[in-house]
């Protein structure tokens, strides 16, 4: 039935590709400021908001290295970080080479107008199904993103930038989930408050929504990272 809903989702697609305006320039310019960026080495603080899952605010420590290397290291508990760090690393999403981008209309996101660009996926082989971004097109920075993988469902990312927004590196970033469609961790215990009847994994992460906050205190850039760093 997933490779049913794909093939239409494909197919509606390429009848509106015919149409759309190419962003690819648009793209582009925001590739190269991210393309500053060879490596950083960030602190932040990350919090969990999930209804089943009792986990306090930890400090974590999150690495990359071009090209798509990525790494996030959490003091205790668990990280419910989709595989490879695409939600908080736009590295790994906005390159021409694997996606085609289309036009989509404007939008707002948190008072700022944007650009919203559809990111098709030239390999078919790719987990990810469609990444729509929201791009302030005057500070060439990408708001927020919604993705849609073949193994994860769907997830939002959305962008808060400061003092490090001259390398598109984000202060803040928002990602949100639907626990349903997501994979945990494996280990992971779910808890739940003592009066509640037991149920069965299935029920407990039936229309649960998931929050992840990391609030970055720090980034040292292009200083050099270690392969064995990401091993």
């Amino acid at each position: 039935m997933r490779t049913i809903i794909i093939l239409l989702f494909t197919f509606h697609f390429s009848l509106f590709t015919s149409s759309a305006q190419d962003m690819t320039p648009l793209v582009m310019k925001v590739k190269a400021k991210l393309d500053q960026v060879n490596d950083y080495e960030a602190d932040g603080r990350m919090k969990t908001d999930v209804a089943f899952i009792k986990a306090p605010v930890g400090k974590v420590k999150i690495y990359f290295k071009k090209p798509n290397k990525f790494r996030l290291r959490k003091d205790g508990g668990i990280s419910l970080l989709p595989k490879g760090g695409v939600s908080v690393n736009m590295n790994s999403i906005v390159t021409t080479d694997e996606f085609v981008a289309l036009a989509a209309g404007e939008a707002t996101v948190a008072g700022v107008k944007t650009k919203v660009v559809k990111m098709l996926p030239v390999n078919e082989n790719s987990d990810v199904v469609l990444t729509t971004m929201y791009i302030d097109e005057a500070n060439l920075l990408v708001r927020k993103a919604v993705t849609t993988t073949k193994e994860n469902g769907t997830y939002e990312i959305e962008m808060t930038y400061g003092k490090f927004s001259n390398f598109g590196l984000p202060d803040k970033v928002t990602f949100s989930f639907n626990t349903k469609n997501y994979k945990l961790p494996k280990g992971l215990t779910l808890e739940f408050d003592d009066n509640e009847k037991p149920l069965t994994e299935e029920q407990k992460l039936k229309n649960k929504k998931g929050r992840v906050e990391i609030v970055y205190t720090n980034y040292i850039i292009n200083k050099g990272i270690a392969d064995i760093v990401f091993k």
